[in-house]
């Protein structure tokens, strides 16, 4: 099959589009054919042998996928030509692969391929980081870092599903945009304010109860002392490249907690308890609280270029590889 494959563990410029041994259906993983694959910041880590797995020598890319059942690998209710979405580890970057029964979602027949690809992980990146880990509550502020990237917007999108009150923190006037569309209550344009004077702004001096923080950098420790009492910082990700250095005393002082979130190991931990956030997300597309916002779509031969534009931050939503 065709596939974008890694070779070695040099990054995106490394990476070449070619034949790549078929995978291998087995029971309980359904086999699909792909028409959509989703880039996240994580893959561009992957390919230089910098994320937390490393996975045998060559391989593709890409931790989510929308396509049609090939083989239902045994899974019940599944039938081939079935449209579904889902986790697949790795391996989504190429024209066939395997998503696990607990990692696989049914499309319905209004939310395109290409909005299904970008379903799984940054949407269940989001729930698991609000409700597991974060537990917001109605009427809570919660300030979203990144909040027009695509696991930022998706978690705007979930709190304003739970009633929290979103501060949303945006570089651009299109980014800004794009957040209020996804219902961001408030906006702060970091490039024209320093950040903590704009969540002061915002509050009007009392600060926020939860963030949501898949950058990393300054902006940490930034957001960490404009937290209430009892507030808790969620741990997503580092996307600025830097990973921050804390002082431990503002969890004193403030009552405070720092709380990491690693979606990919809750989702081999506990895999009922992920289907079923799977199933709430699933759920709320159908009504139509929840839409991804795909912002561009390559083809598989624009691969590299593809995780370049996320890797260098240009992404606003999500950005779709179609094999």
């Amino acid at each position: 099959m065709r596939a974008l494959i890694c070779e070695e563990y040099s990054g995106i410029e490394s990476l070449r589009v070619g034949e790549l041994a078929e995978p291998v259906p087995t029971p309980g993983s359904a086999l699909i054919q792909v028409e959509a694959a989703a880039v996240n910041f994580a893959d561009s880590l992957l390919v230089a042998g910098q994320y937390q797995m490393k996975p045998d020598l060559p391989f593709a890319p890409g931790s989510e996928a929308a396509g049609r059942v090939v083989d239902t690998g045994g899974i019940p209710g599944l039938e081939e030509g079935d449209r579904v979405a889902g986790f697949t580890g790795f391996g989504a970057m190429a024209e066939l692969a395997l998503i696990p029964e607990h990692g696989l979602v049914r499309l319905e027949d209004a939310t395109s391929f290409d909005e299904g690809a970008a379903i799984p992980v940054a949407y269940g990146t989001s729930y698991h980081a609000l409700v597991d880990r974060g537990e917001v509550k109605e009427g809570e502020t919660l300030l979203v870092l990144g909040a027009a990237g695509g696991v930022g917007l998706a978690a705007v999108q979930i709190g304003k599903k739970l009633k929290a009150h979103v501060i949303a923190t945006v570089s651009s006037d299109e980014k800004a945009e794009v957040a209020r569309g996804g219902g961001a209550d408030e906006v702060i344009r970091y490039d024209e304010i320093d950040l903590r004077k704009g969540i002061e702004e915002a509050t009007n001096g009392s600060g926020v109860d939860v963030v949501f923080d898949p950058v990393g950098g300054e902006a940490t420790e930034a957001a960490l002392r404009a937290t209430r009492w009892g507030g808790r910082l969620l741990v997503i990700g580092f996307a600025s490249g830097t990973i921050p250095s804390i002082p431990l005393n503002l969890t004193l002082v403030k009552g405070n907690s720092i709380v990491g979130v690693f979606w990919g190991r809750h989702f081999m931990e506990d895999p009922q308890a992920e289907a079923e956030n799977l199933a709430t997300i699933m759920d709320w597309v159908r009504e139509g609280s929840l839409r991804p916002h795909v912002q561009r779509s390559f083809d598989l031969e624009q691969g590299a270029d593809a995780l370049r534009w996320v890797a260098e931050r240009n992404a606003i939503g999500r950005v779709i590889i179609n094999p």
